[in-house]
């Protein structure tokens, strides 16, 4: 059962719901708060506002979670499914299993594409960084990721992933996927207990000396000495140890190897990502520069899930589709239109689809286009890492007036 926008003479119809941290924080609305056409929100004072957009000629349900960039305190990161491991969870239980030292999450979407089936179901596509460690090799598609400096980047990354074995003989490599019959891929404890590899020539690797090891981050090189040489496959990965697997094709180019070797492992990337805590790939780019970019894509009505940002604030947008009653879902186009109303600049489209879900405030907001969320590889997160009455729970902070519930 879903809920029908209710009918009302203006274009516009918004319901909001706003932050408070109770007593010490004043977020309600003004006796004079315009009740014209077009009703502007009130912003929280901790900087985080949520906002439910209705469209009732298309129809269109559209849920959007705000910060301002200008509060220190408040920043995006990306989550993973299983917390530190690749593998498939709802945003909802991405959230109850947010890190508690990692600030307190107030919204979070679903994020990348991902593998749905068999062994590396959770897999992002494209580059994945959560928290520093670099998760996912990027794929050259349309990226965002927040710099050294804290800036927020837009831009296609390409992998210069390798592995140099002690002949100087270099290999292209992936990182934490599914081993292709012509390329070595990396495997990290992010992987799970083992590699899920079927076959080829395993490489456990350990730290050498004291040199700067794992958990990996992205732009640096490190050393590994090989502890155990195996073939088989399914190669168990234990702590403090990292696998390199090579496919039976390149056997041939590894077959001096012996223990106690030690490879160098590069994890550069262009551009140079060197410092960026947080990533996620997607893709496409809708808007650059405050303009619309040239994508190209099939012009069909979809649940879509977005980020988008300008010099103020940053956006998480999720919109409903494949449901005419409530909402039946945005072309690209239709929805780099709708973010470029709002006053962003930059914005990036993300998984959509049954994985459209937008969370805040301990619930999911909108109507999952498969009448409950699908899991999903991963997400981002809008977070508060302070609190202005300092305390020191990471429970999600509570919605004034809260939606109605949706009917799911």
């Amino acid at each position: 059962m879903s809920h029908c926008p209710a009918q009302h003479p203006a274009r516009f119809v918004f319901i909001f719901a706003f932050v408070a941290l109770a007593a010490g924080l004043n977020s309600s609305l003004n006796a004079d708060e315009p009740t014209t056409n077009t009703v502007a929100p009130v912003r929280a004072r901790i900087g985080f506002s949520y906002r439910h957009d209705q469209i009732p000629e298309k129809p269109w349900s559209i849920q959007l979670a705000r910060i301002s960039r200008s509060r220190s305190n408040l920043t995006v990161q990306a989550t993973l499914a299983n917390d530190h491991t690749i593998g498939l969870a709802t945003v909802s239980q991405q959230m109850q299993h947010w890190p508690a030292g990692q600030g307190r999450p107030l919204a979070a979407v679903n994020g990348d594409y991902f593998v749905r089936y068999g062994n590396y179901a959770g897999d992002p596509e494209g580059l994945h960084i959560s928290n520093g460690e670099v998760v996912s090799a990027p794929n050259g598609k349309s990226t965002f990721w927040v710099d050294a400096t804290g800036a927020y980047q837009l831009t296609n990354v390409t992998s210069g992933f390798s592995v140099t074995l002690p002949s100087g003989d270099a290999f292209p490599v992936g990182l934490n996927e599914e081993m292709p019959p012509d390329r070595a891929v990396l495997y990290t404890p992010a992987m799970g207990e083992s590699t899920r590899t079927l076959q080829g020539t395993e490489l456990i690797l350990e730290q050498v000396g004291d040199r700067p090891w794992t958990p990996f981050q992205i732009g640096e090189t490190y050393a590994g000495r090989i502890r155990e040489i195996r073939t088989g496959g399914d190669t168990k990965i234990a702590a403090g140890t990292v696998v390199v697997a090579f496919p039976t094709r390149l056997g041939p180019r590894i077959s001096g190897l012996a223990k106690g070797g030690e490879l160098s492992i590069s994890l550069a990337t262009l551009p140079d990502l060197r410092g960026t805590r947080t990533a996620i790939t997607g893709g496409p780019a809708l808007l650059r520069d405050g303009r619309r970019t040239d994508f190209r894509g099939e012009a069909v009505r979809h649940p879509r899930t977005a980020i988008a940002w300008n010099r103020d604030d940053f956006y998480l947008i999720q919109v409903d589709g494949r449901q005419p009653q409530l909402s039946v879902g945005m072309t690209l186009t239709e929805l780099a239109d709708y973010i470029q109303k709002l006053g962003c600049t930059e914005a990036l489209n993300l998984d959509g689809g049954g994985s459209s879900t937008l969370w805040a405030s301990g619930q999911v907001m909108n109507n999952p286009s498969e009448g409950a969320e699908r899991p999903t590889g991963n997400g981002l997160v809008l977070v508060m890492t302070g609190d202005p009455r300092g305390r020191t729970t990471n429970q999600p902070v509570p919605l004034k007036n809260p939606p109605k519930e949706t009917g799911k």
